[in-house]
């Protein structure tokens, strides 16, 4: 078993779990850069340093508030993870997805991801969201390698690996609020630089619509696990080689920031529906 494996899930679910008064989870939900204002539309029972759960390093990157909060979200008991881990920052493939695992031993059936993303597709503008469709994976990175973990689909289907019913829902809920919603392939590149003009051409010819350096790892092994996905992408810039701007971190929150109602009003109207 791996040191973020099925065993190390259970013992950070636990500390997790007394603290969330009995209630049962209908879906965790992973927060992207500057994302994580859903967090404070969630009637909280708790918040959770991410240095206070077992197996959980404390977040660095700047727009991820580094704590577990859980409550209530539209009627729904949900946990938001306000931050995530990413392999740029020195950690292991399997630490990446571990969020995915706890949610799972905390009884999750559905995992929402979140991300900020550069935009490839040159007919989006910043500020846009993107249901992901499909995605691939440039992190040569698998979260699954090694021995089997408990409870565990050693080859998971990934012909669908983001949920359509929930795709359809989202679409609908997007079309109610009269947002624009796109829908695309998510490319996951290792980072921590951004991407060159060459290559944002080889994403282009590859069918990617938007890039970022996260989510994947959560997702495969959300898949392994049986677990529904549904992936939401809010394009803050435009890619390297499609404006004359540098792209900067400071860019990337700003944009966020505006968008932020939009995203917070869909998924709120999701997991309303779940």
């Amino acid at each position: 078993m791996t040191v973020h494996g099925t065993v190390a899930a259970r013992a950070a679910a636990e500390a997790i779990r007394k603290q969330l008064r009995g209630n049962e989870l209908s879906a965790a939900i992973v927060l992207g850069s500057g994302l994580g204002a859903l967090a404070d539309e969630i009637d909280a029972v708790a918040r959770i340093p991410f240095r206070d759960i077992p197996g959980f390093p404390t977040a660095t990157v700047a727009g991820h508030a580094g704590a577990l909060i859980a409550g209530t979200l539209a009627g729904k008991f949900v946990i938001a993870l306000a931050g995530r881990f990413h392999i740029y920052e020195g950690h292991d493939v399997r630490l990446a997805a571990f969020p995915a695992r706890v949610a799972r031993a905390l009884g999750a059936q559905t995992l929402i991801v979140s991300n900020a993303a550069g935009g490839v597709n040159r007919l989006w503008q910043p500020g846009d969201l993107m249901l992901i469709r499909d995605h691939i994976n440039l992190m040569f990175r698998n979260p699954l390698v090694g021995a089997v973990e408990e409870g565990d689909t050693r080859f998971p289907d990934m012909s669908e690996p983001y949920d359509s019913a929930l795709g359809s829902l989202t679409r609908r809920i997007a079309t109610e609020q009269v947002v624009l919603l796109r829908e695309g392939v998510y490319a996951g590149l290792l980072g921590p630089a951004y991407e060159t003009p060459a290559e944002v051409r080889m994403l282009t010819l590859l069918g990617a619509d938007a890039v970022g350096m996260s989510t994947i790892p959560e997702v495969i092994v959300a898949r392994a696990m049986n677990m529904r996905v549904l992936g939401v992408s809010c394009i803050t810039n435009l890619a390297c080689g499609l404006s004359n701007s540098p792209i900067t971190h400071a860019e990337v929150l700003e944009t966020t920031a505006v968008a932020a109602s939009k995203f917070t009003g869909l998924i709120r109207g999701v997991v309303d529906q779940l």
